[in-house]
């Protein structure tokens, strides 16, 4: 590697460069140094200004970094304490087509200066670095200062001492140092397609770049790829990117870059008065009928509009969550991997084989690294501006699903480990899917009496889609045809050789209207660009049937929806105005999301006793009704065990009839307080309160 020196002809390029474009940049940090102490050299102002020193920093990194540092330092600007500025040299900037991504870096690019994106997965703590040590003979006492520039760690002793002794210690005192840190990147799920896996890149960082980023940030990184050998033998050695410069990026989905003939077809496609049932049936279109649903996840993967902050600071979530839960063979999984791989950033987990780690975001000591404490993202970071499809919600454990409550409301995911403090971003949408809680639903009871998952959890969800395998001999018909027209076609395919007239003719009813790319692209671009506002027309709508619905409450005497559901309406509403990209929320988009809420509600938040709307049934576990039958029961367990060993079976029935519970209802209810823990039995046929017990 080229040595450079106080005379080197990139040093003086370098002089001449700084002080033509940057002069004015470089007396600013010095006035704020060490305060601050990098300049950051954008790459185009310097392939302009000189291309074959542009062109020499990405094919010999070092040499050339190093003599743009010299020359910061021959320029002798000095701080308000009068100490010599030597500022650190970070470039930025680089062109979209000069970038490379992760999974192309190989065994050419070593040595070469590399720009690329990627998503922070995990960040070690910083550490300090030695970069001049200072040692001092123990016999002469003669002191030496040894620069440290090996980039992988090796300590750099003095020789010998003038008086041929070799016997040094250490000043750590006097030694100086840097921060540095280790992280990993994997490249944008955007990026991905189908089920490819993502590609990661070890990051070495140093100095001021330390301590900056947090899993989950996505970021424009350059450096310089080097080599590593973590056993220090063998010929096989780990890459990584010592890192030159960080950029944080804000924008989502920045990475699908679309041309002005693409932006035109989708303009067009928006103006299709047809264009909802063209989107609602190119989701998953091999899977039969689901229109409600499909048309609700159309509307999740638009989003509603993004950026709102409340004028007390707060920051509306944007971002719709939506649960399905039906019986086996309802096609729930195809549907999350379809749209999964249709969402222009998404992420497929299983709730049975993740951990709360997995899914959120943790802190752990890293053995690998000799024990320092790693801060690691899950799926719901990693998705941040996307989406995350959860199957088997309902298998996950309780303390797993109880990680999901702050990241669903509250969009972020705080970490407090070992004196670690984190807090992670989680704006991710999350689409998930479970079974009911003995596998398939009973018809004899209500949807929501038979979720296996904790009430507070799921009242996060915006949408709640119970799915039932019903027989319906003409729905049963269809959906045979469908399946086998999708068999066919496929079959035909694979095979080879096909009349075209036949396949066009069966493929029209399980081709999608809008080919997926198109698709992801319009989607990405809708969530790009359209931030549509709430028109007064489709202001009064939502206003008027909530008002309605809470008065209708008033009257029975229960909840029928809360102001939960009715931030859902509105995001359901901005998302439909998206998906005809336009500006305005109008009277058509809020009556798209009042009737997809009704379909929902109509469908889980229905007291089947009295066949009104009850949202405690979502939000509490049990109807308003249940819940004052399971007051009237405890309060005759409680009354009656007063100075007894407990109540009898035969006393508790005898008060419920009383208070005018039917015998099954008294069942239903003293077998919900049993397996809630309220009330428990010391023997067989007694009952007491649970909250005497200890």
């Amino acid at each position: 590697m080229e040595t450079i020196t106080q005379s080197s002809p990139y040093q003086t390029q370098f002089e001449e460069f700084l002080n033509a474009k940057y002069r004015y940049e470089m007396e600013r940090l010095a006035s704020v140094y060490p305060d601050e102490k990098s300049i950051a050299i954008d790459y185009k102002v310097l392939e302009e200004y000189d291309t074959d020193l542009a062109d020499e920093l990405i094919q010999n990194p070092y040499p050339i970094i190093k003599a743009a540092q010299d020359a910061v330092s021959q320029m002798n600007f000095l701080n308000p304490k009068g100490e010599k500025v030597r500022l650190n040299i970070r470039f930025v900037g680089f062109p979209e087509d000069g970038k490379t991504l992760v999974r192309n870096v190989d065994s050419a690019h070593i040595g070469k200066f590399l720009s690329m994106d990627g998503v922070v997965t995990t960040v070690t703590e910083s550490r300090p670095k030695i970069v001049n040590a200072v040692f001092e003979c123990k016999h002469c006492g003669r002191v030496y200062n040894i620069p440290q520039t090996d980039k992988m760690g090796k300590f750099s002793e003095p020789a010998g001492c003038v008086c041929e002794r070799k016997n040094f210690q250490l000043l750590l005192e006097q030694c100086t140092f840097i921060d540095t840190q280790r992280a990993e990147i994997q490249e944008p799920l955007e990026l991905l397609r189908g089920g490819e896996q993502a590609k990661k890149m070890e990051l070495w960082i140093e100095d001021d770049l330390t301590s900056r980023i947090v899993p989950g940030d996505k970021l424009e990184i350059t450096g310089t790829l080097n080599l590593h050998n973590p056993k220090a033998r063998g010929s096989i050695y780990d890459k990584f990117l010592d890192v030159n410069s960080i950029t944080q990026v804000q924008k989502e989905f920045e990475n699908i870059k679309l041309t002005e003939e693409e932006e035109k077809q989708i303009r067009e496609l928006a103006n299709d008065p047809k264009i909802y049932d063209k989107i609602v049936a190119s989701i998953a279109p091999s899977i039969y009928g689901l229109n409600e649903i499909k048309e609700a996840i159309a509307l999740q993967l638009l989003g509603g509009t993004q950026g709102k902050v409340k004028a007390d600071g707060m920051r509306i979530r944007s971002d719709m969550h939506i649960l399905l839960i039906g019986d086996p063979g309802t096609a729930k999984t195809q549907l999350l991997i379809y749209v999964n791989q249709l969402a222009p950033k998404g992420v497929y987990v299983s709730g049975k084989s993740s951990s709360a780690a997995g899914l959120t975001a943790t802190a752990e000591k890293d053995e690998s690294t000799d024990g320092r404490w790693t801060l690691k993202a899950g799926a719901l970071v990693l998705a941040a501006g996307g989406m995350a499809a959860i199957d088997e919600f309902d298998k996950m454990n309780e303390e797993d699903s109880s990680a999901m409550h702050e990241a669903m409301e509250s969009q972020v995911i705080h970490i407090t480990k070992a004196g670690i403090h984190a807090m992670f971003k989680a704006n991710t949408a999350i689409l998930a899917a479970a079974n009911p809680i003995y596998g398939r639903f009973d018809p004899n009871e209500s949807p929501a009496a038979q979720f296996d998952i904790p009430p507070t959890l799921i009242s996060r969800f915006d949408l709640i889609f119970p799915i039932k395998d019903e027989l319906d001999e003409a729905k049963d018909r269809e959906m045979v045809k469908h399946i086998l027209t999708s068999h066919f076609t496929a079959g035909v395919k694979a095979k080879g050789s096909y009349d075209k007239k036949e396949m066009l003719k069966a493929e029209e009813r399980v081709l999608p209207a809008i080919e997926p790319e198109l698709l992801r692209s319009y989607i990405a671009y809708a969530r790009k660009e359209i931030k549509p506002l709430l028109t007064k027309e489709a202001m009064d709508k939502i206003e008027a049937f909530y008002v309605d619905l809470r008065k209708m409450g008033q009257r029975q005497k229960s909840v029928p929806i809360t102001p939960r559901y009715l931030e859902a309406i509105i995001r359901l509403a901005e998302a439909s105005a998206k998906g005809r990209l336009s500006e305005t929320v109008d009277l058509e988009d809020s009556e798209r999301a009042i009737r997809l809420m009704k379909f929902c509600l109509s469908g889980v938040g229905v007291d089947p006793e009295t066949g009104k709307f009850d949202i405690d049934i979502i939000a509490v576990g049990a109807s308003r009704s249940k819940q004052d039958r399971l007051k009237v029961v405890y309060r005759a367990v409680k009354a009656l065990s007063e100075g007894t060993e407990g109540a009898t079976h035969e006393a508790l029935l005898e008060e419920a009839k009383t208070q005018g519970l039917r015998g099954e209802e008294f069942e239903d209810a003293l077998s919900s307080l049993l397996r809630n823990g309220d009330v428990y039995k010391p023997r067989h046929g007694i009952y007491r309160p649970a909250d005497e017990k200890g």
